[in-house]
């Protein structure tokens, strides 16, 4: 997918104000560590996360996203009239119906002709998004769209926990290391078909996406609902992590190359890279097999854990104002998600 007329204007993020660190988690899952002799300090040192922010109790996920978006409309100065769709991608909802993506619409006073809707795709929700948006753009239908998230891993952590604690197995601690990684945050991304008069000279030109799909391991990351007793369901998280680093990577290598092609890129072109926010052993993992030096890429899962949706995007802010994105320069957005699902974006910034 090529584009010709899709520009982003702005990346624009909300950090929840509660630092859980790793050691705070293992420190709870004691029990579990003494049974199975497990060093406390073993979360850090398996995944590089040291710290991860979560909402306060009872946050709704709208809220964070509606931060995030006022945050973005603030940076630009765009006439909400031009705003012609707005998507929310988070994985977390306020609830299943209507779309979260209605509350922060009517929050935001976006006009009754936008397109407002939700959209899912595991932890490539935001990448998704922008997708929509950018072919609604190159297609004329909408001058501009905004792409919202907000994801919470509070509930979800302290529920596996409980878990860990009431089954203290090492094959249940293996299945559930990567839902401790959670972390909690949210953003917003504009985007536009570069004509609009804008507060901001931010101007990322889109130049391709390309995505391939292995949905023959789409059993290696389950995150819903199960039954616990007589008409009880509980939410749970499983994860084999071994095997998806094993066959994300294979993936992410495949869509590599596709991406280069259809941009007509080489990897010494592409001057900085932006992945999805895993940890240590994905990033090198990743990195290793794209052949790709780990100066290009701009890592924060260390300190704010893996947030889904939001984490690449979330990093792009966050490397931009860091002085770590440059104008001109070739910046490649790397997502992977659970089915397997992988795309990568090209962006002149």
């Amino acid at each position: 997918m090529k584009y010709s007329h899709v520009y982003i204007n702005s990346f624009a993020y909300e950090l929840p104000p509660e630092i859980i660190s790793s050691r705070e988690l293992e420190l709870r899952l004691a029990p579990l560590y003494q049974k199975l002799h497990i060093p406390i300090g073993q979360l850090a040192s398996l995944t590089g996360i040291e710290d991860r922010r979560w909402w306060p109790l009872h946050h709704r996920v709208s809220d964070g996203a509606i931060t995030a978006a006022k945050k973005s409309l603030i940076e630009t100065g765009i006439d909400i009239n031009d705003i012609g769709a707005v998507i929310y991608t988070g994985v977390c909802r306020d609830q299943h119906e209507p779309a979260t993506a209605c509350r922060i619409a009517a929050k935001l006073g976006i006009k009754a002709h936008a397109a407002i809707y939700d959209l899912s795709n595991a932890c490539l929700g935001a990448l998704c998004g922008i997708l929509d948006i950018a072919n609604r753009i190159e297609l004329g239908q909408i001058k501009a769209g905004l792409v919202v998230s907000c994801e919470s891993a509070r509930n979800i952590v302290n529920i596996s926990i409980e878990n860990m604690l009431k089954n203290p197995t090492i094959t249940n601690f293996a299945q559930s290391v990567a839902t401790l990684t959670g972390g909690s945050g949210a953003v917003a991304i504009l985007l536009t078909n570069g004509d609009l008069d804008l507060a901001t000279d931010r101007k990322h030109k889109l130049i391709g996406a390309s995505l391939l799909s292995a949905t023959e391991h789409n059993d290696l990351c389950k995150w819903g609902l199960q039954e616990v007793g007589h008409q009880l369901q509980q939410e749970f998280m499983r994860t084999n992590a071994v095997a998806m680093l094993k066959y994300g990577s294979e993936l992410a290598k495949k869509t590599w190359a596709l991406f280069l092609a259809q941009n007509h890129w080489t990897t010494d072109q592409v001057d900085k890279v932006i992945c999805h926010q895993v940890g240590s052993a994905n990033q090198k993992q990743v990195l290793n097999d794209l052949n790709i030096s780990p100066k290009k890429d701009f890592p924060t899962y260390k300190y704010l854990g893996n947030m889904g949706t939001v984490s690449l995007p979330a990093t792009v802010a966050i490397a931009h104002d860091k002085g770590f994105l440059n104008q001109g320069e070739k910046v490649g957005l790397l997502g992977i998600g659970s089915g397997l699902n992988c795309m990568m974006l090209g962006v002149e910034w």
